[in-house]
C-alpha cells in the first residue's frame, strides 16, 4: 500500500495545486495548453514515485499533423496516467461521465475537451459523445480510448464496444493500436493497492479506416493488431478463430 500512498500523495498535493492555479490562469488567458503539459508532468510523476516503471516503443507509427484515435487494451485504473502522458501532442480521452463530476479534476477534464461517455446504451448519449469526440478531432487533438469499454476483468483482451468505430469511419482520422501490457499485475480490478514493476507499451501501426469497407472490419483489424502485440496470457480467448479469419481473407 505505500506505492498507493505515494501515487495519492502526488496528485492530491501537486494536482491540487495545479488545478487551483492552472484552471483560472486557463481561463484568463484562453488557453489549456500549459495546464495540459502540467497534468501530464504530475501524472507521470505519480506513475514513478509509485515505483512503476514504464518501457514504451512504437512512437514512430504515430501520424505526423493529423489527429490520430490511440485505441489501446485496458486492465487497470494505472492505465490512464501510465500511458497518456507519453502520447505526443495533446490527447482528449473518451471516460465515464461520472468522472467529470469529481472536484478541480472534472472542471480541468472538461477545460481539456475529454469526452463524457454515458452508460446504458441510450442511442442519444452515444451519439452525443461520437459529436462531442468529432469536435476534438476536429480541433486537432487526438482521441484516446479503450474500446472494451471497461477494464478486463482476467486481463485479457474482451470484446470491442462499436462506437469508437463509428467515430472513426466518419471522420477518417487514423486508429492507433496500442497494447499494454503490466498494470494488470500491479492493481488488480477492485483494489487500489500497487504494487511496483514494469508497464510496457508497444504503439503499432496505423490502421487506416478509408482502407475498409466498414466499421466491423476496421474494429476487427485493430483488435487483432493489438491481440497478436499481447503476451500470450492476455490474449483473447477468440484469438485463434480472429487470427484464422484474418489469414482467410488475406
Amino acid at each position: 500500500m505505500f506505492a498507493t500512498f505515494k501515487m495519492l500523495f502526488m496528485y492530491l498535493t501537486l494536482g491540487s495545486l495545479a488545478g487551483v492555479i492552472g484552471i483560472p490562469y486557463s481561463i484568463v488567458v484562453g488557453d489549456i495548453s500549459l495546464l495540459y503539459r502540467v497534468a501530464m508532468w504530475i501524472a507521470n510523476a505519480g506513475v514513478r514515485a509509485a515505483g512503476i516503471r514504464v518501457e514504451i516503443e512504437g512512437l514512430e507509427n504515430v501520424p505526423a499533423g493529423r489527429p490520430c484515435i490511440f485505441m489501446c487494451n485496458h486492465v487497470s485504473n494505472l492505465d490512464p496516467p501510465v500511458l497518456l502522458p507519453l502520447l505526443p501532442g495533446r490527447s482528449s480521452v473518451l471516460l465515464k461521465k461520472e468522472l467529470m463530476s469529481i472536484p478541480i479534476l472534472g472542471r480541468a477534464m472538461k477545460m481539456g475537451n475529454f469526452v463524457p461517455v454515458e452508460r446504458g446504451g441510450r442511442r442519444d448519449a452515444a451519439q452525443a459523445s461520437v459529436e462531442a469526440a468529432k469536435d476534438a478531432l476536429r480541433a486537432g487533438l487526438n482521441i484516446l480510448v479503450y474500446p472494451e469499454g471497461t477494464r478486463s476483468p482476467d486481463g485479457r483482451l474482451s470484446t470491442f464496444k462499436k462506437g469508437p468505430f463509428f467515430l472513426a469511419q466518419q471522420t477518417g482520422a487514423p486508429v492507433v493500436p496500442i497494447a499494454l501490457s503490466g498494470t494488470q499485475n500491479m492493481m488488480h480490478k477492485g483494489s487500489v493497492a500497487i504494487v511496483p514493476g514494469v508497464a510496457r507499451i508497444q504503439v503499432l501501426p496505423v490502421v487506416e479506416p478509408s482502407l475498409y469497407a466498414n466499421r466491423e472490419e476496421t474494429l476487427r483489424a485493430v483488435r487483432l493488431a493489438i491481440a497478436r502485440a499481447l503476451p500470450d496470457d492476455m490474449k483473447p480467448e477468440d484469438y485463434l478463430a480472429i487470427s484464422e479469419t484474418a489469414l482467410d481473407k488475406g
